[in-house]
């Protein structure tokens, strides 16, 4: 394996030098920027949402959402230790100030939480989910009645087409339909080299 193998390689769990690495290109990678901002202005964030992102990797969306949620709280976990730290760093500001709790581990080891999210994302994380109906029924325990979950997915293999990503967004779908969630929307954005697909659906429920 040569050494861009290895980086790509990272991506997943990003560990040691070479996970450093990853994450110093995530952060400033304008695809993977772009991702995360189209995938909170899906969720339309307001000042006192409850929100939980799953993979946070190096922090970017969690920066973006503290620029809009004030009053509410926004958690994220990832199980790697690097991103954590990374992470950690680049919402300091936030931290400090009990907006923003970062976590060390996976949705199953979350701690116990006073009120429910209205709101949960990831991007480009559930390829890597062994059971993603299993999580997704987490997922929808941990969600308020009328809350909104976003599944964003971009193909990066070598050769990806606006196909795969199509086709990505189908597995989604029936996947967050087994879990209990409804009114499952598709959305599909252009970007290069090939389209990003996000997959909301909804705790079916009225909000309290």
């Amino acid at each position: 394996m040569n050494l861009k193998q290895n980086i790509v390689a990272q991506f997943g769990r990003p560990h040691g030098v070479l996970g450093q690495l990853a994450g110093f290109i995530m952060a400033r990678r304008l695809s993977n920027i772009e991702r995360n901002a189209w995938t909170l202005d899906l969720l339309d964030l307001e000042s006192d949402d409850r929100l939980l992102e799953l993979g946070f990797g190096p922090g970017i969306a969690i920066q973006l959402a503290s620029e809009i949620i004030h009053d509410g709280l926004i958690v994220g976990v990832d199980h790697s230790e690097t991103m954590l730290r990374q992470a950690s760093k680049r919402n300091a500001g936030a931290i400090e100030r009990g907006l923003v709790q970062l976590y060390l581990g996976t949705v199953a080891t979350l701690p116990d939480f006073e009120r429910p999210f209205n709101k949960i994302c990831s991007a480009n994380v559930v390829q890597f989910w062994s059971d993603p109906v299993a999580e997704y029924r987490r997922l929808h325990a941990l969600l308020a009645p009328g809350g909104i979950i976003a599944t964003t997915y971009m193909p990066r293999h070598g050769g990806a087409t606006n196909a795969d990503t199509r086709e990505k967004g189908m597995e989604i779908t029936s996947q967050l339909e087994i879990a209990g969630f409804s009114s499952i929307t598709i959305e599909e954005k252009q970007m290069s080299p090939v389209s990003v697909v996000s997959v909301l659906g909804v705790k079916v429920g009225k909000a309290g």
